[in-house]
This record gives structure tokens, C-alpha cells and sequence, in this order.
């Protein structure tokens, strides 16, 4: 959930087929027909979110949303822009909600609120950005090609040129009363890291350092854009008013192009001084939420490391090593799962981890009997199933591309036992042993998710749990016989209404389960008698208890959370019948500003879609390919400036792209045949071709090193990635030339040619990995290879890195004999 300049498909594309559904203001592409059920549903919840930014926000969009629906990803997330034009790009996978870190709601309905609000706040305009974007042809969207086209982005979208804190921050804010309140901007995970920070006392960055460090050095990386974000737009709505939150976000005839003087004007202050503010407030309410907590005794831990673990997953006892086992992910140190020890906290760490999660790291399930832990890799694309020796650290792939999560291991035959995401459908699925095949249990309807399973010790009861389509979660007890008989009905089950059961375990008798949630605003440990259904509290924390580990003598561990990550500890759960609530910021403006409780949007289904669809049918590229902008550009040709304009045509997405430029030197000192320039790129999915007369380059303005060349080339080239798997990818590329008119060799200004006609064939393999990048070195031979070793420190061990690259090229001069091999 974030906002783009960009729209991409994973890969290299070799084939779109799409279909569409069009509006007089939504353009919706997705996949037919694995998508098909779901477009009404997306078409709705757009329009139904439309609503709001026109009634409330007053936005006026630009032109038609274009929303492009995927399924490339295990999780949930989406992404959108504003220019070149408004485009919104979905994953349909279920969202985690690890820690509640994402509303409890239909994700759809959520997704459309937030995004949105990116869309909105961005393309905003009044008179003056109006007439800059008829000058320009659209709103103009930076290029390096062309740098003066980051201040034409200024001038048509300048709502676009915001940190990454205002864009989040709104959105969450917004999105959080587009539901009546069910958000994050008063959410208990968002209470708790700012109460938590106040009690450490953890340092507060300042509006530029969260921009810079605050999201690469913290634990939290670029999630605290969104926590600082929301909280100082709650803050300013709370002490100021919702209202001159909204002019701020606003492009109104008389407000100020650039964001901060924008905020100057509306607060009567700079940003820098209200931020400041925010923190000193922020610090009295927490400390206030703290007093509220220890109103009754806390319950006394025992921490098992002495710095905090930053994310981590599930993690499992062995009581005979006295070694807890699970996925870390902590500033500085590569995600991977270890062993730590009960004894010394010491961790030893047993093998990196590919695409680890953010919060969740990884699914991590323990056979202790076989020695061996399972988990999955690439979890934020198609997730495979590994397996992992705890003794000799050997690991191998299980099920590559499974897309299966949330393992757990039955001890009772030694199948794992898992959720499968494919087409927006959560299934429950099981891998028998030796893990060669997995075989579907059951398949939820959309919008039911299941999450954080376990089995009973005697492998007869499954626990999960499950969020609904309205919201609702809640905590659900199966039999496996039940579920291998194709049922789908439980045997117990206890609703938590928006709440968050969260990662709910057996007892060793299995009489109950343990698990935590944020059910009085701070995130407890609660016991579940599975007989009678009663939940008791068994903890009363400061901060918050999560992921409990059921120890034989009846303690149990749990992660409690720092200002700096999750940290193990020991405590001992006592039925408690009295645990302390707290004060939530939103609970606060609402009481104080009611105004924000009449921002809540309706319900899709009320939508009435069938009567406002204009289109329907296959997306077609060719017809698609429309101008998105035009601006003036400066050039440099050998020792002369150009003046020219650049021509940007697309289709929505960005599939199909053709850059024009046109640009005249009027510099006497050059021969009349060289001071006209042309330039034409043209890419088409893999496929791309180039044309240059006279070709020039804005860098060729600065510095020794000239790009431009006399004459005629005429490229057309083809890229492919023949591994992608992330972050370890191969690329092919080939490409032909022709030249005409050539002074000096196309890639070496200081080599004059005998010729004046060129024909060059390359082609490359490029491989890339957090171990191996390729690089183009040059070699007398004419064929390119290198092999570099090198290596990086971490924890003291040195991890190797490889470097290399082939590039193979050919030139033949069309009027000599000579070959050039290069």
C-alpha cells in the first residue's frame, strides 16, 4: 500500500491478455477468467470509495482510473500514481495482519479507501496547475533522460513531490473514518509502538531524519512512514481540527504549491515547530496510557536475550536442548532461521532466508522428532516450502511455487498441514510425507482467511484463525477427520469481534489454547478452554505480549514488544479479572471532532454497477497508445546545446511505451546536416527499436564523457529474463544496430572510424543476485567476461560475492573487410 511513480509487472511480459470494464470513470483490467468473479466487486468498491474523495476531499480527478487487478503476490498489497496519469495496480492475494498491523476488514474496501486517497491528494489541482497541464499535454512524470522534467512534474502534479509520510499518513488517516473508525489511525498496534517508545525511551525522529534513516536503520523500515504519518495527521486533527487537515491536503485556488508552505499557511506555523510539538504531546499521552495500565499489578517477565530480536515468526521449544527455534529479522543481521538458547540467549543461526516478511519473517514449523524445520522462502511472491536439518544445517526445497503458508506439522503421521493463496481464495491444504505433492482440503469463499494454524499434540484438532468478509475474526476449533471428510464446520469457536486472535497454540495436554489479541487495546495473552469456550486474560502487559511458546511446566514465552523489536521473555500466567484499558488518539477526535464520524462511506454492494458500466471487453494495446505529456527539452551535441521537445505516449499502464524527442542546435560552428536531432525509443512488452538522427544527450551538457553521435542508428532489440526469482535473475538481452553517417565508433568518442556505415549484433546474459551482480568489462578478445570475488562482513562471517558477465558483440563495417569484435 503505497504510492508509485511506476506501474510494473514482475518480469519481462511476453503476452497481456486482458480484459476490461469501463466507467465513466474507472477503467478496471484484470485477468479473464480467473479474476472475472471479482471485477463487480472491485468496480463497486472504487466508486463507492469515489464518493467520499469528491464529497469530502473535493476532488475534481483529471481524467479516468485506470485499476489493474494481479495475482503475483502471496499477500495482498497495492500500489498507485498520479502522473502520468491516475493508475492504481492490486495484488488480490488475502492481506496479513500480523500484530493488526492491517485493518480487519474486506480488503477490497480497505485497499480502495487508502489508494484512493493517493490518487486524490496527488492529483490535485487548481487554475494554475490546470493551464500548466494543457500547456504540457498531462501531468508530466520525472525521467532521468530528462531531469528538467522533475521540475514540469512540479509545475502539473506538484502534490507528487511529498515524503512518503504525507502520502501514508493521509491515506491512513482518511481510510481509518472512511470505515467508521475501523483503521489504523486508531489502531492498537499504532498505540502500542508510540507507547512503547515513550516507556524506553526511544528516540523520536524528526520529519526529515524518517525520511532518511528513520526508514532504513529502524527495525520497522519503510512501515514507519505510515506509523509517523497517521499519528501526526491524528495529532493535528485532534489538537487543530479534521477540517484544516482536509485544507492542507487540498489544492484550493489560493493554496500554496509546495506542501510545507501549504502547511505554514493553514497551522500558522512551519512544519518542523508543529512536529516537534506532536512529539512533546505524544510523550504526556503515553505516559498517561502507561499510569492507566498500572493501575493493576503488570505482569513481571524475565527477558531470555539482552537486545531485542526485531520481527520474528512462531517460534518452537525443544525442552531436551533447551533451544527455542524460529525466523529473525533484525537491523544489520540477513533474515534467516536460528537457534536460540534458552541458557544464554545466544543465537545460532542456521540458514538465510529468502524473501523474508516484514513482522512475520517467515512460516516456520518444527518436526522434532525428525530434526528438521520447515519454512517458506520468497513470502512476498509465489512462497516455496524448504526444509532445513537443525544439526548439519543442510537445507533443500520441499515445493517450489506452492504459494502455501501458515505451515504447521502433525506429528500424528508427519504431514504438514497449510494455506494456500491462489486467485484471491484462501485454501487449506495438506502436504503428506515425504512433502513430494500437497492436496486440497478446502477451499473458503472469498473473503474468508485463515491464519495462525496449529494442531493438537495428538494430531486429532486443528485451531485457526479466520477473518470473515465483514470484518469480523474470531477464533475456530476443527476436527482433522471433519476436514479430510470435506466438513467445514467447527467444533468450537469464540468471535472477537474487529479484534485480532493472534497466533493461538495448543497446551501440551491440549486442553487449551494460548494466544493473544488486543481485546481491552493493549495485546495480552488469553487463555481458551476448548470444553466450555470460556477466554480468560492470563497476562496484564505494558507494551504487549504476542506468540506465546506452552512450555511443559505450565510458564510460557512470549515476545513483549520494545521500542526497537520483539524480545523473549519468561512469564508465568495467572488468571487475572482486571486488566487495564487504554486511551486511543481516534477515540479521542472522535469525542472532540464528531465531524470525522460522518466520513464513513457505505457499503459497496449499494452500487449500482450494472447501469454505470459503458464498456465491456478485451484491452487493446494498439488502441491504447495515447499522449501522456510534452515538454520542452535542453540537449547536448558534441560541443553545442540543443533545443528541443519530448513527446511521451502510452496506453494506461505503461505495457506499450514511445518517447519522441525533437531538437535543433542553432550553433553555427556545426555543419548544417548536424543540427537537426531526432530521437525515437519505442518498447512493446519484451520487444523494443530506436531510432537516432544526429543523436544528442542532456548529459553531454556536463563533463568529458560525450553520448552524442553524427549520423543515422537504427535499433531493434529484445530483452527476456530467462530466470526470475527474485532477487536472483538472469536477463538475456540481444540487440541489432545499423549506423550511417558515423564520425567516431558508436560506444568510444576518441576513436575516429575509416567508415561510415556500422552493423553491430550484441546480445548479453546479465545475472543478478545478493551474491552475484553482472557487470560490462572490457577485454581485447572481444568477449566479455568477469569474475569477481569479494565478500561482505556480517556477524563476523564473510559472505562471498560474485560478480560477472558475457557479453558477446560483433560490428562489421559495410564498406571495409575489417571485422571489429568488441
Amino acid at each position: 500500500m503505497t504510492a508509485i511513480v511506476g506501474l510494473m509487472l514482475p518480469g519481462h511480459a511476453t503476452a497481456i491478455d486482458l480484459s476490461e470494464l469501463e466507467t465513466e470513470d474507472l477503467r478496471l483490467l484484470y485477468f479473464d477468467p480467473q479474476q472475472t468473479y471479482l471485477a463487480p466487486h472491485v468496480a463497486r468498491s472504487f466508486h463507492n470509495s469515489l464518493r467520499f474523495q469528491e464529497e469530502v476531499l473535493g476532488w475534481i480527478p483529471w481524467e479516468k482510473t485506470t485499476v489493474l487487478l494481479k495475482d503475483f503476490s502471496d499477500y495482498g498489497n497495492a500500489a498507485a500514481r498520479a502522473a502520468p496519469n491516475n493508475a492504481l495496480l492490486i495484488d488480490i492475494a488475502p492481506i496479513s495482519s500480523t500484530f493488526e498491523t492491517f485493518t480487519a476488514s474486506e480488503r477490497m474496501y480497505t485497499l480502495m479507501n487508502h489508494e484512493l486517497v493517493h490518487v486524490a491528494t496527488m492529483d490535485m489541482w487548481n487554475h494554475q496547475d490546470r493551464r500548466w497541464r494543457r500547456f504540457f499535454g498531462g501531468k508530466i512524470s520525472p525521467v532521468a533522460e530528462h531531469p528538467e522534467s522533475i521540475f514540469y512534474s512540479y509545475l502539473t502534479a506538484p502534490r507528487t513531490a511529498v515524503p512518503r509520510w504525507y502520502l501514508e499518513g493521509s491515506a491512513v488517516f482518511l481510510e481509518t473514518w472512511m470505515a467508521g473508525g475501523l483503521g489504523r489511525a486508531q489502531g492498537a498496534y499504532d498505540e502500542m509502538v508510540f507507547r512503547a517508545m515513550v516507556r524506553d525511551d526511544a528516540y523520536f525522529y524528526d520529519a526529515l531524519g524518517l525520511v532518511s534513516e528513520g526508514t532504513q536503520i529502524d527495525f520497522q523500515v519503510g512501515v514507519n512512514a505510515y506509523l509517523y504519518g497517521t499519528r501526526f495527521m491524528s495529532y493535528l486533527a485532534l489538537v487543530y481540527s479534521p477540517e484544516q487537515v482536509l485544507e492542507w491536503l487540498q489544492r484550493g485556488e489560493d493554496s500554496e504549491r509546495y506542501y510545507a508552505r501549504q502547511f505554514a499557511r493553514v497551522f500558522g506555523k512551519p512544519l518542523i515547530d508543529a512536529w516537534q510539538d506532536w512529539i512533546a504531546w505524544e510523550h504526556e499521552f503515553q505516559r498517561k496510557n502507561l499510569e492507566s495500565v498500572r493501575r493493576f499489578p503488570t505482569t513481571p517477565y524475565r527477558n531470555l536475550t539482552a537486545d531485542p530480536l526485531g520481527s520474528v515468526s512462531r517460534a518452537y521449544v525443544d525442552p531436551e536442548t533447551r533451544t527455542m527455534y524460529g525466523a529473525f529479522r533484525y537491523p544489520g543481521v540477513v533474515a534467516h532461521i536460528g537457534a536460540l538458547s534458552l541458557e544464554t540467549g545466544a543465537i545460532r543461526r542456521l540458514s538465510d532466508i529468502k524473501g523474508p516478511m516484514l513482522y512475520r519473517v517467515s512460516s516456520v514449523a518444527f518436526d522434532p522428532g525428525g530434526g528438521t524445520l520447515f519454512y517458506t522462502a520468497d513470502n512476498y511472491a509465489f512462497r516455496d516450502v524448504m526444509a532445513i536439518d537443525i544439526e548439519t544445517r543442510k537445507r533443500r526445497m520441499l515445493l517450489k511455487d506452492a504459494r502455501i503458508g501458515e505451515l504447521v506439522f502433525n506429528a500424528d503421521d508427519r504431514s504438514l498441514w497449510g494455506v494456500r493463496h491462489l486467485n484471491g481464495y484462501a485454501t487449506l491444504v495438506r502436504i503428506p510425507y515425504p512433502y513430494e505433492e500437497w492436496n486440497q482440503v478446502y477451499t473458503w469463499p472469498y473473503g474468508e482467511t485463515l491464519y495462525d494454524m496449529d494442531l493438537s499434540p495428538d494430531g486429532s484438532l486443528l485451531s485457526t484463525s479466520m477473518g470473515e468478509i465483514n470484518g469480523n475474526q474470531s477464533l475456530r476449533v476443527f476436527r482433522i477427520e471433519d476436514l479430510l471428510a470435506g466438513g467445514s464446520e467447527s467444533i468450537a469457536k469464540f468471535d472477537f469481534g474487529s479484534a485480532t486472535p493472534e497466533g493461538f497454540v495448543f497446551s501440551p495436554d491440549g486442553r487449551y489454547l494460548y494466544g493473544s489479541s488486543y481485546v481491552t487495546g493493549v495485546s495480552n495473552i488469553f487463555r481458551y478452554e476448548i470444553a466450555n469456550g470460556e477466554l480468560e486474560a492470563v497476562s496484564n502487559a505494558e507494551s504487549g505480549f504476542f506468540r506465546p511458546v506452552p512450555l511443559e511446566d505450565g510458564r510460557l514465552i512470549v515476545f513483549h514488544f520494545t521500542g526497537q523489536g520483539f524480545l523473549p521473555a519468561l512469564i508465568d500466567p495467572q488468571l487475572l479479572e482486571d486488566v487495564s484499558a487504554i486511551n486511543f488518539l481516534g477515540n479521542t477526535i472522535a469525542r472532540e471532532h464528531p465531524v470525522v464520524t460522518e466520513w464513513q462511506v457505505g457499503s459497496p454492494a449499494d452500487v449500482p454497477l450494472e447501469s454505470m458500466i459503458t464498456h465491456e471487453g478485451p484491452y487493446r494495446l494498439a488502441r491504447e497508445l495515447t499522449l501522456q505529456g510534452s515538454y520542452p527539452v535542453l540537449e547536448g551535441y558534441k560541443d553545442s546545446v540543443a533545443f528541443g521537445w519530448h513527446f511521451n505516449f502510452q496506453d494506461r499502464i505503461g505495457f506499450d511505451n514511445l518517447d519522441v524527442t525533437a531538437a535543433y542546435s542553432p550553433d553555427g560552428a556545426l555543419a548544417s546536416d548536424e543540427r537537426a536531432h531526432v530521437k525515437l525509443d519505442y518498447r512493446h512488452t519484451n520487444w523494443n527499436a530506436g531510432f537516432r538522427y544526429n543523436g544528442a544527450d542532456f548529459y553531454d551538457l556536463f563533463g568529458p564523457t560525450k553520448r552524442s553521435r553524427k549520423g543515422y542508428a537504427y535499433t531493434v532489440g529484445y530483452q527476456r529474463a530467462l530466470i526470475y526469482d527474485t532477487p536472483r535473475q538472469l536477463d538475456f538481452n540481444a540487440d541489432v544496430t545499423y549506423y550511417d553517417g558515423l564520425e567516431t565508433l558508436p560506444d568510444f568518442q576518441n576513436i575516429d572510424t575509416a567508415f561510415d556505415q556500422l552493423l553491430s549484433l550484441q546480445a548479453g546474459l546479465y545475472y543478478k543476485h545478493p551474491r552475484a551482480s553482472l557487470g560490462h568489462v572490457d577485454d581485447e578478445k572481444g568477449v566479455l567476461w568477469d569474475l569477481v570475488a569479494s565478500g561482505d562482513h556480517v556477524n563476523g562471517e564473510t559472505i562471498p560475492k560474485l560478480r560477472g558477465a558475457f557479453d558477446f558483440g560483433i560490428a562489421l563495417p559495410l564498406r571495409h573487410s575489417s571485422i571489429w569484435l568488441r
